[in-house]
């Protein structure tokens, strides 16, 4: 098993940045890959972008590429998001997601271990 904890999110203006941090417990957090979902109030969770587990491998759903980047640091059991030129259509809660799948599925109802999110507001 894997427990995971986001933090980093927080209140920006449009134009900036955050970098959102994902913490997992265990010694086996090599054997996950990684996926960030959000969830905007009314809205459906979506995926964002997901990093396989030795971190060649990165996806991003289109509203993040060029924008996000995902990386990881299996030493520090840590999956960043780092977000650029934020849109307050950005706006939502923003939560990682481990599987042991090989390739990371874009669907949310695929991924047994979730963290408890992180909120992100992007004000005009």
């Amino acid at each position: 098993q894997v427990q995971l904890v986001e933090s980093g999110g927080g209140l920006v203006q449009a134009g900036g940045s955050l970098r959102l941090s994902c913490a997992a417990s265990g010694r086996t957090f090599g054997s996950y890959a990684i996926t960030w979902f959000r969830q905007a109030p009314g809205k459906e969770r979506e995926f964002v972008a997901a990093i396989s587990r030795g971190g060649g491998g990165t996806y991003y759903a289109d509203s993040a590429k060029g924008r996000f980047t995902i990386s990881r640091d299996n030493s520090k059991n840590t999956v960043y998001l780092q977000m650029n030129s934020l849109k307050p259509e950005d706006t939502a809660v923003y939560a990682c997601a481990a599987t042991e799948l090989i390739l990371p599925p874009r669907s949310h109802e695929r991924y047994g271990y979730w963290g408890q999110g992180t909120q992100v507001t992007v004000s005009l």
